[in-house]
């Protein structure tokens, strides 16, 4: 078991599932661009390249159906895990997580506004070189070590992507050089988001740089992921279709990644084609991305997300939903599936999930 004497206070604010409008059972007109089919009717156009799993240390005769889902993975939300903790903890709940059948951690390297490692792009830019945290300098080096040991992977989770709040470290910078979208997002209830703009050369060049950063410095990272964070909600002010501008950018940012790491997986974790493009301007199927993973946090809509799941890397979830783990296991269709902690406790919701499938 990890040590948990060094872990970090639990975040007492998760974002709720959106509720959003069911898509139509017809095609929906969306401004400026192609009405898009409902359900997808053929795999994605763009092709994997995300690389295969490391070998696990250890084969087993036989698997179980959850253990031939390709991606079994856990959220880790920054400070979840190495805040202030040793090589050693760090190790052992890496261990931890695998005992409980995961293969792959997904852990926040970047959010509101500031780095989870020591950035020369943020020291340059703003003057410090990360978020105000307790983190020693190996720590990600030591995580993906043991992951790599273990048969696991290590996906960087960019965080909160391009949307910030008023505890960031760059929210008055960002409000003096005008770098905010007018307007509060409000995707989620209770969480007031400020959008940056990657419209704007620096800011877009901000991101790239952080990118190509991060990935040389941990060139044994395995993939990084975005989620639905990188989008504009549709409620915004001023009814601007920003729909392919985002793309522009997100296409620009995927190549210097790869550019400067061939090897690193470019994932998403958004909300499915027709719900990203009409309510979010992500037009994701056209991001030429490596591996989609649908949100299915939405209970009421659950059933139907999952037509479009089966045609990507697989699905996310919460911990709240684990009732569903069996049915999703025994669907061969559905490739992978994600736990998102939102209770923000990743530990105990490794521990559920190895519970449910008893």
């Amino acid at each position: 078991m990890p040590n948990n004497s060094q872990t970090p206070p639990p975040i007492t604010q998760q974002p709720t599932a959106v509720v959003l409008t069911p898509p139509p059972t017809q095609q929906a007109p969306i401004a400026n661009s192609p009405s898009p089919q409902i359900l997808p009717t053929m795999a994605p156009t763009t092709k994997s390249q995300a690389q295969p799993l490391p070998k696990p240390a250890r084969k087993s005769s036989s698997q179980t159906l959850w253990e031939k889902k390709a991606i079994r993975g856990i959220y880790l939300s920054r400070y979840q895990v190495t805040n202030n903790a040793s090589e050693q903890t760090i190790r052992d709940r890496v261990r931890y997580y695998r005992k409980q059948g995961m293969n792959t951690i997904i852990h926040g390297v970047w959010g509101n506004g500031c780095t989870m490692y020591n950035s020369t792009v943020m020291q340059q830019t703003f003057g410090y070189r990360s978020c105000p945290n307790q983190f020693q300098d190996q720590w990600l080096e030591w995580l993906i070590d043991e992951a790599h040991k273990q048969g696991m992977q290590v996906h960087a989770y960019f965080e909160k992507g391009i949307k910030i709040d008023k505890n960031s470290p760059i929210f008055d910078l960002a409000i003096s050089k005008r770098w905010i979208v007018p307007g509060v997002d409000k995707t989620y209830a209770g969480i007031d988001h400020y959008v940056l703009d990657v419209e704007i050369p620096e800011v877009a060049a901000l991101f790239k740089k952080i990118s190509v950063e991060f990935v040389q410095k941990y060139p044994t990272i395995d993939a990084v992921q975005w989620d639905d964070y990188l989008g504009y909600h549709a409620e915004l002010p001023g009814k601007i279709d920003r729909t392919a501008r985002l793309t522009s950018f997100v296409r620009q940012m995927r190549s210097g990644i790869k550019k400067a790491n061939p090897a690193v997986s470019f994932d998403l974790c958004h909300h499915n084609p027709y719900w990203g493009k009409r309510y979010f301007a992500a037009d994701w199927q056209n991001w030429n991305v490596d591996r989609v993973f649908i949100q299915v946090y939405n209970d009421k809509n659950f059933n139907q997300e999952l037509e479009y799941a089966k045609n990507y890397a697989g699905v996310a979830i919460s911990e709240k939903q684990l009732y569903r783990l069996k049915p999703l296991i025994n669907n061969a269709k559905i490739k992978g599936v994600l736990v998102f902690p939102y209770a923000g406790k990743p530990e105990e919701a490794a521990s559920l999930v190895k519970q449910s499938l008893q």
